[in-house]
């Protein structure tokens, strides 16, 4: 089954605007019969988990909670919860087993995870695998990987950087690689 995994801020609240936005992708993503993954907890990783689970999707939370030993586990909408040990072996998990990643607003911890897809992206090249599909959404990430793109070599266009989840679930649909089998 086709994975999107989507990364985003955690303190996000029912009711605004990111939280709005992140239900209609897990929406849009469940919709697709796509399983959605993302660090299962709270914010807008629950939201998509919501928006996936009411729309009958597949919600795999991909949880650390040595790292976060204050959080009670996954959100109720995850069906799969996977526990990693560190913050890099949950980033890793979540970018390994997906076949598209999209990043929505978030903070520092939303950049590491968007860096990491975007790494792993440029470096399929190298042993021939195709890259998947990394999307930025929102003008948060236009400066920081305009910056980025600016300063480091990186293949540039790898991100697609859109201005909503709709148009990054459209970049998606349209690119992405059928997968047969659930990745995680």
């Amino acid at each position: 089954m086709t994975t999107i995994a989507v990364f985003g801020s955690s303190i996000s609240q029912p009711g605004s605007a990111e939280w709005i936005e992140g239900e209609a992708l897990g929406r849009g993503i469940a919709e697709r019969g796509w399983a959605v993954a993302t660090g299962g907890y709270g914010g807008t990783m629950e939201a998509v988990s919501a928006g996936a689970a009411h729309r009958g999707g597949h919600v795999i939370g991909v949880t650390a909670p040595a790292v976060f030993p204050a959080r009670s586990g996954a959100n109720r909408h995850v069906d799969a919860e996977i526990v990693e040990p560190t913050i890099s072996r949950r980033i890793t998990r979540l970018v390994e087993a997906s076949d598209a990643v999209i990043a929505l607003p978030g903070s520092i911890g939303t950049l590491a995870e968007l860096v990491m897809a975007w790494n792993a992206s440029f470096v399929a090249q190298f042993s021939g695998s195709p890259a998947r599909p990394v999307v930025a959404v929102g003008p948060v990430w236009r400066a920081i990987l305009d910056e980025i793109d600016l300063r480091l070599p990186t293949g540039g266009g790898i991100v697609r950087l859109t201005s909503s989840a709709a148009e990054a679930l459209d970049v998606v649909d349209a690119t992405i690689a059928p997968s047969k089998d659930l990745h995680i």
